[in-house]
């Protein structure tokens, strides 16, 4: 099975995607179907550290109606879609509906923790990663067992990450949804618009892996409905 992922990872790397690990599901556990039907025994997890898919994503955009929906979410569908159907998986997406419990599955496969943001914490790519789908086998594919990594804001004191936003959207009692998109669409939140979330940006970890500012801000439009 070695071999198999290798030749998975390799296949995604065409698109500046990379394997975020795996596991098994337990034998009690409610699993999603895999590709025929039968419950899934197994699913690796697919996303990017850093900016790495952008430019793939660009090119094929420029081939797709400029009106189209969700773009970003089309082209990881498509291109772990078609990993997939080379493995014998069954591909899903954070998107999907009724959604399925992406962020303990990354929890579970790379044993990461949420940072105050309520991103995942990465010991190496901080808060500037993401996760793109997932493939679900209907056997047991073992993955590496990865250690559990140490929690970079356990040792942050100053978490600038909460002091950042000029309208606190985030605080240890959570996001105020509300009042960060007020401020993202109003007059003052171009720095927000054009450069991203400021408490993201503020966090000192990881920071080799940022995203350029022009993903950042199609992120940003994106969440504001821009």
């Amino acid at each position: 099975m070695r071999d198999a992922i290798e030749s998975i990872v390799s296949a995604l790397a065409h698109n500046g995607l990379v394997l975020r690990g795996g596991f098994i599901f337990a034998d009690d556990e409610e699993a999603p179907s895999g590709p025929t039907g039968l419950s899934a025994k197994s699913a690796l997890l697919v996303g990017q550290a850093g900016a790495a898919p952008w430019p793939h994503f660009l090119r094929w955009r420029e081939r797709q109606p400029q009106t189209m929906a969700n773009p970003l979410d089309t082209w990881a569908r498509e291109v772990i879609g078609a990993v997939a159907k080379d493995f014998g998986a069954r591909a899903v997406s954070p998107s999907d509906r009724p959604y399925l419990p992406f962020q303990q599955w990354a929890m579970r496969a790379e044993k990461l923790k949420p940072s105050p943001l309520g991103i995942l914490m990465h010991p190496r790519y901080g808060l500037w990663h993401a996760y793109r789908g997932a493939l679900l086998f209907e056997d047991g594919i073992a993955f590496p067992e990865i250690q559990e990594a140490i929690h970079l804001c356990d040792a942050c004191v100053e978490k600038p990450c909460l002091k950042s936003c000029p309208v606190d959207a985030y605080s240890l009692d959570g996001f105020a949804y509300q009042a960060c998109l007020a401020h993202v669409r109003g007059a003052n939140g171009a720095p927000c618009r054009t450069g991203g979330c400021l408490d993201r940006n503020a966090c000192p970890y990881g920071t080799a892996y940022r995203y350029p500012p022009e993903v950042q801000a199609f992120h940003m439009a994106s969440f504001a409905g821009l």
